[in-house]
């Protein structure tokens, strides 16, 4: 059963836990590259911070973003932007997203996000929680997939398994962190098909899952290591 006012509580921390960091910054830092290809810094700031006024959006049944284009557009006029104003929209912006989440609603109801998908509105705080807490360790600033709270880990791990289930380009794929933990994903395996297994530390599986590691540090069993699509 999902959590929304739990998973604002979540949302909060980890925000917190970000500006945090980033306040010991300077303008440079900013303009450094981050994890992410064609990013620096700045535009996983702006990204975030545009980001949830566009689950704002999403709360009050308006379209998630005007369009892709302006998305993009928004990121890239606010990346530039001095360190203060990054904190500041961000801490904003994140306020207000706590704010209307806050307001009475139905958090059975289906909305819609980008590019058609939909999910339950109680889905929406987790998904800012990803949001903020995947995006944190591509600024590169020493917060890393191994310092994610395990609650955190294993859901994250669980939604991107589902995300790839019944998909046809990846084979029948068993997942097992080192602590005993298991998922399944891929399509379904035929009468004769055996799966790959995936095992290794629950950071790695979610590094390898979420496009963040190449999975090089997971072993594999029954074949070589799945190529997953892009997010």
């Amino acid at each position: 059963m999902i959590d929304h006012e739990r998973d604002l509580a979540s949302v909060r921390e980890a925000t917190e836990r970000l500006l945090n960091d980033a306040a010991s910054w300077d303008n440079a830092a900013v303009a450094e590259p981050s994890r992410l290809p064609g990013w620096s810094r700045g535009h996983v700031l702006a990204h975030l911070s545009r980001n949830a006024d566009a689950l704002v959006n999403v709360l009050r049944g308006l379209p998630m973003y005007a369009s892709a284009e302006a998305r993009d557009a928004d990121i890239e006029r606010d990346a530039a932007r001095p360190l203060d104003a990054h904190l500041a929209d961000l801490r904003a912006t994140a306020d207000r997203f706590q704010s209307v989440a806050a307001e009475p609603a139905d958090w059975s109801r289906t909305v819609e996000l980008r590019n058609g998908v939909t999910d339950s509105a109680s889905r929406l705080p987790f998904r800012r929680w990803v949001e903020v807490a995947l995006h944190h360790v591509d600024l590169g600033a020493g917060y890393e997939l191994e310092d994610l709270p395990e609650e955190f880990t294993d859901r994250e791990i669980a939604f991107l398994a589902d995300r790839f289930a019944g998909l046809e380009s990846v084979p029948p794929t068993a997942l097992r962190a080192d602590d005993g933990r298991t998922w399944t994903t891929g399509r379904t395996r035929g009468r004769d098909e055996e799966a790959v297994t995936v095992s290794g530390p629950a950071a790695d599986l979610l590094g390898w899952l979420a496009g963040r590691r190449d999975g090089s540090a997971l072993k594999t069993e029954g074949g070589a290591l799945p190529a997953l699509p892009p997010l």
